[in-house]
């Protein structure tokens, strides 16, 4: 267990620095679960150490969206002046993003076809 815990942490202070080190837009949170996604890839999945400990974190991930929640509760004013149009931006980048996936979704699909029928 503390085997895995110290692989999701080293690839969590990975993804930290590869953001800070490379400017990157996007936190170094996500940046380590790409690196950790490109490590399980490459090695055909997680070995049963790690995926242990990730089994043991997901128990408690109601946990990291407390101080999500406490945020819109000290935000509350701002959501009552903004609340609606909030909700638009959400629905329609929800929107947005669902045609984005099913489009890629159905651009691989056929790529996936062409290639079985060159193959044989």
């Amino acid at each position: 267990m503390l085997y895995g815990l110290a692989v999701i942490l080293g690839f969590l202070v990975a993804g930290e620095a590869a953001s800070d080190f490379l400017h990157l837009p996007l936190p170094g949170t996500v940046s380590g679960m790409v690196l950790l996604l490109i490590w399980c890839l490459i090695r055909k999945g997680a070995d049963e150490r790690t995926a242990q400990a990730a089994t043991g974190l997901l128990r408690y991930l109601g946990l990291f969206f407390l101080p999500a929640g406490a945020g819109v509760m000290a935000l509350s004013g701002l959501l009552r002046e903004q609340g609606i149009a909030m909700v638009a931006v959400l629905v329609l980048s929800t929107l947005m993003t669902l045609l984005a996936t099913a489009l890629t979704l159905a651009w691989l699909l056929k790529r996936r076809a062409a290639h079985k029928d060159d193959a044989a």
